[in-house]
C-alpha cells in the first residue's frame, strides 16, 4: 500500500517536474522519425520538445559596401522577421535544436543582406545609387528567406545610403541642388505657361460667352421687330377692312339712291334744303353743291342735280298752267 502510494507521489511529482503549460506566444516542436512536427496541445514535456518564440526578431544592419570605382559607401538596413510555420524543418537546420534558431536563422539571412547590398553597389556609379534602387533590389531578393532560412520577412527597410568621402558626398549634394533648382524653375516656367493658357482660355470663353449674348440680343430684337410689324400689318389690315366695308355701305346706299330717286329728301342735303325752305317761305333757297361739298362726277350729285331739274321742270309747268 505504501509503495503504490509512493510510486502516484513520484509519478505526480515527475509530471509536474516535466510538463510545461505552453504561452500563447511559444511554439512547442518535437521530433518523430527523423521529421520536426509541432505539438497543438497547450501540455508539452520540455525534456522532448523544443520551445520557440514567435515574437517578430528585429535587427538593423549596416553594410560598409563600394560603389564603382572603389568609393565606399555605407548602407543602413532595418529588418523584422518572424519563423514561418510551414518551414520548421528548415529553420532548424539552419538555426540548430536551440532555443536561438530564430536568432541564429536571422543571423544567417543578414549575412546573405550584406552580400546583395554589396553585389548590387558594385554594379553603379556612385551617382545612380539610392536608397529606392537598393530596396527594390533587396525585397525581390529577400524571398528566397522563408524556404532557405524558415524565416518570414515582416518588413525590411533601407534607412539611409552615405557616401563616406566627403569630398565626393558634397559634389553629389552640389549636383542634387543643382538638378533641383533646374526642375524648379522648369516648373516654374511650366507654372507660368500654364497659367497664361489660362488665361488664354478664359478670355476666349468670355468673349465667345459675349458674342452668343449679343446673338441672342440681336435675335430677341429680331424677334420684337417681326412681332411689332406684325402687330402693324394686322393694324393697317384691319384698318383696310373697315374702309372697305365704308366703301361697300356708301356703294350699297348709292346703289340704293340710284334706283329710288325719291329717298333723296332724306339725304343730309334734302334736310338741310326743307330746313331753309321753312325758314324763309318767299325767299329763294340756294343750296350750293359745289366741288367743296362733294366731289363733282359722282353719282350722288348727278341723281340730285337730275331730281332737281325734274322738280323745278315741274313747277315752272304748273305756274304756267296757272
Amino acid at each position: 500500500m505504501y509503495v503504490l502510494v509512493g510510486v502516484l507521489i513520484l509519478l505526480v511529482l515527475y509530471l509536474v517536474y516535466e510538463y510545461r503549460l505552453r504561452r500563447p506566444d511559444q511554439i512547442a516542436l518535437y521530433e518523430s522519425d527523423g521529421k520536426i512536427a509541432l505539438r497543438k496541445g497547450r501540455f508539452y514535456p520540455r525534456h522532448f520538445s523544443l520551445e520557440l518564440p514567435r515574437t517578430v526578431h528585429s535587427s538593423q544592419i549596416s553594410i560598409d559596401a563600394s560603389a564603382k570605382g572603389n568609393l565606399d559607401v555605407k548602407v543602413r538596413v532595418a529588418m523584422s522577421v518572424a519563423l514561418s510555420l510551414n518551414n520548421l524543418e528548415t529553420l532548424i537546420k539552419v538555426g540548430g535544436w536551440n532555443k536561438s534558431a530564430v536568432e541564429k536563422a536571422a543571423n544567417e539571412l543578414e549575412t546573405v543582406v550584406h552580400s546583395f547590398v554589396r553585389e548590387f553597389t558594385e554594379k553603379f556609379e556612385i551617382e545612380e545609387l539610392s536608397s529606392e534602387k537598393i530596396y527594390d533590389y533587396l525585397n525581390d531578393k529577400i524571398r528566397v528567406s522563408r524556404d532557405k532560412f524558415g524565416l518570414e520577412m515582416i518588413s525590411i527597410a533601407v534607412q539611409s545610403l552615405e557616401i563616406l568621402d566627403a569630398r565626393i558626398a558634397d559634389a553629389i549634394r552640389q549636383q542634387e541642388s543643382a538638378r533641383i533648382l533646374e526642375q524648379t524653375e522648369a516648373l516654374n516656367q511650366k507654372g507660368r505657361i500654364a497659367a497664361a493658357k489660362s488665361r488664354f482660355q478664359a478670355d476666349e470663353q468670355i468673349a465667345l460667352l459675349e458674342n452668343q449674348l449679343e446673338l441672342k440680343k440681336y435675335d430677341l430684337k429680331r424677334a420684337e421687330v417681326e412681332k411689332e410689324a406684325d402687330i402693324s400689318k394686322k393694324r393697317v389690315e384691319e384698318e383696310l377692312k373697315r374702309k372697305n366695308m365704308q366703301l361697300e355701305y356708301e356703294r350699297q346706299e348709292l346703289e340704293l339712291l340710284k334706283n329710288n330717286p325719291e329717298l333723296l329728301i332724306l339725304t343730309p342735303q334734302a334736310a338741310r334744303l326743307a330746313e331753309a325752305s321753312q325758314a324763309l317761305r318767299n325767299a329763294k333757297t340756294v343750296v350750293s353743291l359745289s366741288s367743296k361739298d362733294m366731289s363733282p362726277g359722282s353719282e350722288l350729285i348727278n341723281t340730285l342735280q337730275t331730281l332737281l331739274q325734274n322738280s323745278l321742270a315741274t313747277g315752272t309747268r304748273k305756274s304756267k298752267e296757272k
